[in-house]
Order: C-alpha cells, then structure tokens, then sequence
C-alpha cells in the first residue's frame, strides 16, 4: 500500500509539475532557436464550419483585414452539412473566398480534407470560425518556415479574461500554465500538438485525417513530427477566444478533448512507439494526464488504508482539498477564493478526463464542438 501511494503520489506531482520543471531545466540546457524571416510564401487558410452563420461574416471581415498580399491569400471555407445560413453567407462571399458546400455532415475532420483538396498555397493555414485573429497573424506564422527544420508553426491562443474576478480565472490560470510549457518544449524542440484556433503547416506535410478525428490539431502536427520536422510555438501569432461563462460550457470543451485525446491512441497507435521522436513528450504531456483521475483515486485509497501518522495526515489532507471543491461546487461566490479556485479547477479537470474515458469505452465521441 505504502509502495503504490508513494507511486501515485510520485506520477502526479510528475503530471503537474515535474514535467514543466524538467522541460524548463532543459530549456536552459540545449535551447534549440529557429530562424525566423519575414517572407510572403502562398498562403491557403482553411476553415472547417457547421452552422457558423452567427461568426462567419465577423470572420470573414477580420480574414480581409490581415496584413498579408491579397495575391497571395487564398481562403477556403467549408461548410459540413450546414442546417443554417453557413452556405449562403459562402457563395455570397465568392470570389473572395472558395465555397466548399458539404450536402451531408461528415465531420471536422473530413470537411478539412475536402478544403485541402481545393487549396493552391505552399503554406496551409488552419483557423476556427469563432476566433479572431491579431492583423499580423499570418506574418509571424510564415515567417517560422524560413527554418527549413520547421514543417509546422502553432499560434497562441488567449482566453479574453473578464474584467471582474470570477470563477473562471482558475481556468485562465491552467490556460496560462499550459502555454509556459508549449513555450518550452517549443524551445527545445518541438511541441505535442498546436493551438487549433490558429496553426500553420506546410502543404506537402499535410496528412489526411480520419473521418471522426476529434483532435485534428495534434493528430496533423504529430505526423509533421514524424516525418523528421519540428512542430514549432509561435506567441506572436495571436488569436482572441472567449472564456465560456455559461455553467458546464468549459467542462464540456474539456470533456471532448480528452475523449480526442484517447481516440487518438485508437487512430495511431504508434504514437505510444519508438515510431514517435516526441515519445516521451507525448506520455509526459498526454497520456500521463488521462491516467490522473485513477492516479489521484489511488492516492486517497492507499493512504486511507496505510498505517502511520504520515498517511493519515495525507488522507486527511485530500479530504480537505476535496471539500474546498464541494464549496466551489455549492457556492459559486466561493470561488472568489483562490483556494477554492485551485482546487474546483483541479476536481473539474480530473472529472472531465474520468469521463473522457467513460466516452470512449462507450464509443461516444463527438466531431464537432
């Protein structure tokens, strides 16, 4: 019992910040910079939509108004099965951009591959319907491929933090977290997945994803890895999201993708072999955090049933963290205290990856948002 606590113990402080602090030790002792030069390499932007007519002339707009040669932007919008006026507002918009109109809905996945067909640019450029993106967006994101090592360039995603504290900031915070540790792996090499709202590859990369594929954006970069490129982190390339206030909207988005991220497992299962150069990261930054509910039930269980004062403090410790969680959850003006943040943050964060794994054995993904 003592043995697996210890364990336990051991892989989730691993999981939330050993990795980070190992990933940041490397960082200052084999740094790894590209080269990064202004150019204006053909572009294609590929935007993959189901019922989408509230964002997409917003969308549109912001697309016309980037800083990047109109002769060398094309903007592909597809519309999957699209039951609103998605596809109206496409061929209204033609020839500033080229209509893809799917009939019948057949998934993000497949309706990407559809635009890729039609797109002429030597970069491809991924973006979301909803997200806005800074005027200089496509310029920091080509200019990473003047790197002959790099074969994709991910973008930065910010998460619009609301003006009075809320309950949400503790969300903001692991978002924060996360991005430090794109940063470094980025730093040092390459990094496990890209920003889907915002990332870059080169056409000749791309790979064509299976119909179903939840998380197009690490299964895309994952095989640019494979090939022997370097997946890079680009913070200047900023688009602007929102922080979902309405109960639930968060846990959902998270709850979706971590059910993508065991999918994944089924997709290519090479991912978890040596065929994988980014083995070790994608344990240490993927699959490490599926296995953290169990881990953290297993930590509770053994240091109940372990004798000792050590244990029993240990115990008592969780319990107390966990009621923090239940405040949280009763109270949402409890949440105004950080502790209480933390530690609903990290509950919701575990519950979403336990039922992530509930969706999966049961076969219910979700393609779309």
């Amino acid at each position: 019992m003592r043995l697996l606590f210890w364990l336990s113990t051991a892989l989730i402080t691993y999981v939330y910040l050993g990795y980070a602090s190992w990933i940041w030790l490397l960082s200052h002792i084999r740094r790894r910079p590209i080269l990064v030069e202004r150019s204006t390499p053909s572009i294609s932007v590929v935007i993959a939509a189901r019922n989408e007519a509230s964002n997409l002339p917003a969308k549109l707009e912001n697309i016309r108004l980037l800083n990047y040669p109109a002769d060398r932007l094309q903007v592909v919008v597809v519309s999957d099965g699209s039951t609103d006026r998605t596809a109206d507002i496409l061929r209204d918009h033609v020839p500033q951009i080229v209509p893809v109109i799917l009939d019948e809905p057949n998934g993000k996945g497949i309706a990407l591959n559809e635009a890729v067909k039609r797109a002429t640019g030597d970069i491809l450029v991924f973006l979301d319907a909803r997200q806005s993106v800074e005027p200089n967006a496509l310029e920091e994101l080509t200019s990473c491929f003047a790197d002959p090592s790099v074969g994709a360039v991910s973008g930065e995603l910010l998460l619009d933090k609301p003006s009075n504290p809320s309950p949400l900031t503790a969300i903001s915070l692991y978002w924060d977290i996360e991005k430090i540790v794109r940063k470094l792996e980025s730093a040092t090499g390459s990094v496990v997945g890209v920003t889907g709202a915002i990332y870059a590859i080169r056409r000749e990369l791309y790979h064509e994803i299976p119909p179903g594929t939840i998380l197009d954006d690490v299964f895309v970069p994952m095989h640019v890895a494979r090939m022997g490129k370097r997946v890079v982190f680009q913070p200047a390339a900023v688009a602007h999201d929102r922080l979902f206030s309405q109960r639930g909207k968060e846990f959902s988005r998270k709850v979706r993708t971590l059910t993508g991220n065991y999918q994944l497992l089924q997709l290519a299962p090479w991912l978890l072999s040596t065929k994988n150069p980014l083995l070790f990261r994608f344990i240490s930054h993927k699959v490490l955090r599926l296995a953290s509910p169990f881990l953290i039930l297993l930590t509770l269980l053994t240091s109940m049933l372990s004798r000792g004062s050590l244990y029993h403090t240990a115990f008592w410790m969780q319990i107390a963290f966990y009621a923090l969680a239940g405040l949280g959850a009763l109270s949402s003006s409890a949440k105004q205290l950080k502790p209480v943040a933390i530690a609903s943050t990290f509950v919701m964060l575990n519950a979403a990856a336990a039922l992530a794994f509930y969706n999966f054995i049961a076969g219910r993904d979700g393609v779309w948002h």
